[in-house]
């Protein structure tokens, strides 16, 4: 074995040394950045929340922890009952909720943050950035991007809509449009169990509850279909808006046999019920007419 010289020996301890002052600047950076990590989560927090921060990143041993445990957990409960609270009078549920800081200085920050919400059936994923600029003792914020991903049947009708508020950067106009709209269509589905239930010899509802149509059929009458047609329309601005329609499947004979009858008249007379009963009364109106004796008064 070829012993090696001084010179290969001292060429492989500068190779070492060198290692080792890399090793130490990447440590030095990595505890930098661990520094401005607790720096910026402090700033985010207050009171017993703060305090148990303090403890836990081991920058504080002058208070009680089990003290400030306890206030800490008084702090939390009370939060939670804010958030059942707020889910009760706005209707949606916060699933998940996860912030990542994008960029940070001493006066600046940029922030992620990405938000599963749920309302009613409707499911949807909100991301955004919020930059935040520290002025005197508080912060502005300011959000600069948004995407909304909605998980739903309802996405046509949402479509305009989505990519208004996308530009705008409005997230209140999108939680206050969510909740009618949902609201609207839970009406909807409400109405037609109902019905279904109420009159299951001619009313289904093949596409579920959820569903945008109510098929009404009578066994005695082969041929002769009606369909409650219930939108729920949105504008670009957020006006949500319902729209019913009654629509009418006539056997050729029928139409052959009586030309002289507008085919748009049942629409029509519907429209007025509408009008005068809503659309409970004018459904209800309609289904009581059907489900009437053939030599009665039926349509």
């Amino acid at each position: 074995m070829q012993e090696k010289t001084g010179e290969e020996n001292g060429d492989e301890v500068k190779m070492l040394e060198g290692h080792i002052e890399d090793l130490r600047a990447e440590i030095a950076s990595l505890q930098r950045q661990k520094e401005e990590l607790n720096r910026d989560s402090m700033l985010h927090f207050e009171g017993a929340m703060l305090d148990a921060l303090l403890i836990v990143g081991g920058q504080t041993q002058n208070r009680d922890e089990e003290t400030v445990m306890f206030k800490l957990k008084e702090e939390v409960e009370e939060l939670e009952k804010d958030l059942h609270l707020q889910t009760e009078m706005n209707g949606i549920s916060v699933d998940d909720c996860k912030i990542k800081t994008l960029f940070s200085s001493g006066r600046e920050w940029t922030h992620q943050v990405c938000v599963s919400l749920q309302c009613s059936q409707m499911v949807l994923q909100v991301d955004f950035q919020i930059t935040e600029t520290k002025v005197g003792r508080g912060s502005e914020k300011k959000i600069v991007g948004l995407n909304v991903v909605l998980d739903s049947d309802e996405l046509q009708n949402f479509s305009g809509f989505l990519s208004r508020v996308e530009e705008s950067l409005d997230l209140p106009l999108l939680f206050r449009t969510l909740r009618n709209f949902s609201d609207r269509c839970d009406e909807r589905s409400r109405t037609f169990q109902h019905f279904q239930e109420t009159f299951p010899s001619v009313a289904s509802l093949p596409g579920g509850c959820r569903s945008e149509v109510m098929v009404l059929r009578r066994p005695e009458l082969p041929g002769c279909v009606l369909f409650i047609h219930w939108a729920v329309e949105i504008s670009t601005e957020g006006t949500v808006v319902p729209k019913i329609n009654l629509l009418t499947k006539l056997p050729e004979q029928a139409l052959e046999r009586f030309p002289s009858q507008p085919v748009g008249g049942a629409a029509e007379a519907f429209q007025s019920l509408l009008r005068m009963l809503g659309a409970e009364g004018a459904v209800e109106s309609v289904l009581r007419a059907l489900v009437s004796p053939v030599g009665g008064r039926s349509i």
